[in-house]
């Protein structure tokens, strides 16, 4: 095979991108204003360079194949790497701070990246921040691909795979939240008095939702069988407020909550809950000073959040 990076062009990366983002060499050309034959030659021109079909045409358009799917995630993540440089160029001719994009699970949604955020931004205003929440099984592609420079939240059980590198900055745990003067509410309150009430829990997907149900496993109980699946936080609240439901929340949630007054803490432990807080980023990958700046406050916001 010849080397790629010798015979395929940027030209050659972007519309491949725009082919798999498009799903048809038609939209692909309308996409980058270019004649459809010339989009056609290109991608011939790339099949010819790795000797492999990247795309399967279809009645409805095109789809990847295996190979086409390793060179889109590559060619995406160089398109985007020059973004980000260009962005830098940016940002140093005209001093406006630069950008950072965080991805955030709902542990640290409000206190550790809000702290954060507003401690760089009092140092540096012009920083633009970006924020998109989510659970891991969306923003770990999103982080992979380059689309957001770091994920802060629950460290999953399990490592994320290869080319993400973790920090860990703080231990977390899950607690019981109900609304506060619920009904259930009364000394001596175990986990089995609860399985009758209506819950609101994480995907089945997520790692605290597997924490969650090994913790009922482990006091012999079934998961719930009344639950909503939610990771929103003000749909949850509204629930919890207007609809007797139970949450699970991660700690730092759940105390924030609690000191509105609204909501109350159960003390029933849920010891298989307990898993560090940290920091994902691309392995190996250079850091803009803005993600290294966001960084830097994020350890320092986890350290003050973990004190108090």
């Amino acid at each position: 095979m010849a080397r790629l990076e010798t015979h395929l062009s940027l030209r050659h990366l972007m519309l491949i991108d725009a082919i798999a983002r498009e799903g048809t060499l038609l939209g692909a050309s309308q996409a980058l204003n270019l004649t459809q034959p010339s989009v056609t030659k290109a991608l011939q021109e790339a099949e010819a360079v790795l000797g492999a079909r990247l795309f399967d045409r279809t009645n409805r358009g095109v789809r990847e194949t295996a190979a086409g799917a390793v060179l889109v995630a590559h060619a995406r993540l160089v398109l985007t790497q020059l973004r980000h440089a260009g962005q830098e160029l940016e940002d140093l001719r005209t001093g406006s701070g630069g950008r950072v994009a965080v991805g955030v699970l709902v542990s640290a949604a409000v206190s550790i990246l809000p702290d954060a955020i507003a401690a760089v931004r009092k140092a540096r205003p012009n920083l633009a921040v970006k924020v998109i929440e989510g659970t891991n099984d969306v923003l770990m592609p999103l982080l992979r691909a380059g689309e957001i420079d770091l994920v802060i939240g629950r460290l999953p059980a399990f490592a994320s795979g290869s080319g993400v590198a973790e920090e860990k900055l703080a231990e977390d745990f899950a607690q019981i939240v109900v609304r506060h003067g619920h009904p259930v509410l009364r000394p001596g309150l175990r986990l089995a008095d609860l399985m009758d009430q209506p819950w609101i829990l994480p995907p089945q997907e997520t790692s605290l939702r597997r924490q969650i149900d090994e913790g009922f496993r482990a006091a012999g109980l079934p998961a719930p069988p009344h639950s909503v699946e939610s990771v929103s936080i003000l749909t949850n609240l509204a629930l919890v407020l207007q609809a007797d439901y139970l949450v699970v929340w991660p700690v730092q949630l759940a105390r924030f909550e609690a000191r509105s007054g609204r909501v109350q803490v159960l003390d029933i432990p849920l010891p298989t809950t307990q898993r560090p807080i940290g920091i994902s980023t691309r392995a190996g990958a250079r850091l803009s000073p803005a993600a290294e700046t966001m960084i830097a406050a994020l350890r320092q916001s986890a350290r003050t959040a973990e004190g108090g």
